[in-house]
């Protein structure tokens, strides 16, 4: 009789906890997606993101790039998240965003970010449902890249070819030579308006 009553309390209560469930979702959700765009995900793991502005609708995220980023670790690219969080459980995601990785992929941030906000980030990209294709394999520092890439290492200024666009590049910023930090920083002013 006690085993019955319980049961009969646990199903009077599922509608209940179920409803709770449902409220705290979308917020979930949004929290998730709030995450992705400003620790700016979007930048790498979709394509024309930053091209458009981020005026790329939803569908289009985190769809990976075949883009790769070359430098003393060989080439990488931005993984297709979307793919990635359906073949993983939200436990295995958390642990494995927060797994080094090869540049340019800031994993140290992901290490850094509260345990609430990576579930959220698993729970929206999940949200979006698979899309687009698997990003290339890792290639091997010296072995054939059959991609595009981006140069992801410092160039002195004498050797450096950057086409000027508008804004100008006014500086190169020298980094350290090290796979740490192994990015080109070019500051780019716009050109003045002349007031009248």
């Amino acid at each position: 009789m006690k085993t019955l009553n319980v049961l009969a309390a646990t199903l009077l209560l599922l509608p209940v906890l179920g409803a709770r469930t449902a409220s705290a979702a979308p917020a979930e959700i949004q929290r998730g997606r709030y995450v992705v765009r400003m620790g700016g995900c979007n930048d790498c793991h979709t394509a024309g993101y930053s091209e458009t502005n981020g005026a790329l609708p939803e569908s289009q995220w985190l769809t990976g790039v075949p883009v790769g980023y070359k430098g003393p670790w060989g080439v990488t690219y931005p993984a297709n998240l979307r793919l990635l969080a359906q073949k993983l459980t939200e436990d295995e995601w958390n642990a494995r965003i927060q797994l080094e990785r090869r540049p340019p992929m800031p994993w140290f941030t992901m290490r850094a970010m509260s345990d609430a906000d990576r579930r959220a980030m698993y729970r929206f990209i999940r949200s979006l449902g698979p899309a687009g294709a698997m990003a290339p394999d890792y290639v091997a520092p010296g072995a054939p890249v059959k991609t595009p890439f981006i140069l992801f290492v410092p160039q002195s200024p004498a050797t450096a070819s950057v086409a000027p666009q508008s804004p100008t590049p006014s500086a190169a910023v020298k980094a350290p030579q090290s796979p740490e930090l192994a990015v080109v920083v070019v500051i780019a002013r716009r050109p003045r308006r002349e007031v009248s």
